[in-house]
């Protein structure tokens, strides 16, 4: 099977996990990657049973309303119903590094008003340990050589992603080298440094449920234990 196959496998059960919490006056978060896209495909041809979504990213909106989904301006809603969205790793905890797709901050913004934030992966990208995928940080470009040498002296290596804007107008930073053990804390860190928009790590704001596509099915994953501050795959 392939990625591609395996994408849009999690992508409808997904819209299956979902389906009960989409009623009439119920707005919806959709996310931004290929993994979102396959689902806001499927979540097409359901959109009469649901009011209408927020966007993470101007694409994502393009899509949704090519599908013929009403976009709303999250300005204009108090609380989402259910957030779905991919991620570039997943550990254990339900944590994720988000941002190859370089919406992370209206993805860290949209997760932050939904009830329910459902990820949904291929099993390449639960990891035990995140940092293997380069963590994204979004920078005001003034910044950019300061946020850097700020991200050394905790260890990354700082690459700019060189053509890139963000919907908002910044520039990225590709921090590799990390092995992050303590997500909430390095998220902290991160957006501490003066310049430095948002960074990758939902750990805050982790998933509440991973739908996880395995060549054996779609796996779907919380977290128990969390007071004690190991989570465990459920």
């Amino acid at each position: 099977m392939s990625q591609d196959e395996l994408k849009q496998q999690v992508a409808l059960a997904a819209l299956k996990y979902i389906k009960p919490l989409l009623q009439p006056d119920a707005i919806i978060g959709v996310g931004t990657g290929s993994t979102a896209n396959f689902f806001i495909d499927a979540l097409a041809e359901l959109k009469h049973d649901f009011k209408g979504a927020v966007a993470s990213s101007d694409a994502t909106a393009e899509r949704l309303r090519g599908h013929g989904i009403e976009v709303f301006d999250l300005n204009e809603v108090s609380q989402l119903a259910v957030y779905v969205d991919g991620a570039d790793e997943a550990n254990r905890k339900l944590e994720l590094i988000k941002g190859g797709g370089a919406a992370l901050t209206r993805e860290k913004i949209v997760a932050s008003v939904a009830k329910m934030f459902v990820c949904i992966a291929d099993e390449s990208k639960a990891v035990e340990t995140l940092g293997a995928f380069p963590l994204p940080v979004e920078v005001i470009p003034m910044a950019r050589s300061s946020v850097a040498r700020a991200i050394v002296a905790l260890g990354g290596n700082p690459v700019y992603r060189v053509g890139v804007v963000t919907d908002n107008g910044n520039i990225l930073l590709d921090v590799h080298g990390l092995s992050i053990t303590n997500a909430k804390e390095m998220e902290a860190k991160l957006n501490n440094i003066v310049g430095v928009v948002t960074n990758g790590l939902f750990a805050q704001r982790a998933a509440d449920v991973l739908l996880l596509a395995t060549l054996e099915g779609v796996k779907t994953l919380t977290v128990i234990n969390t007071s004690a501050g190991s989570g465990e795959f459920y």
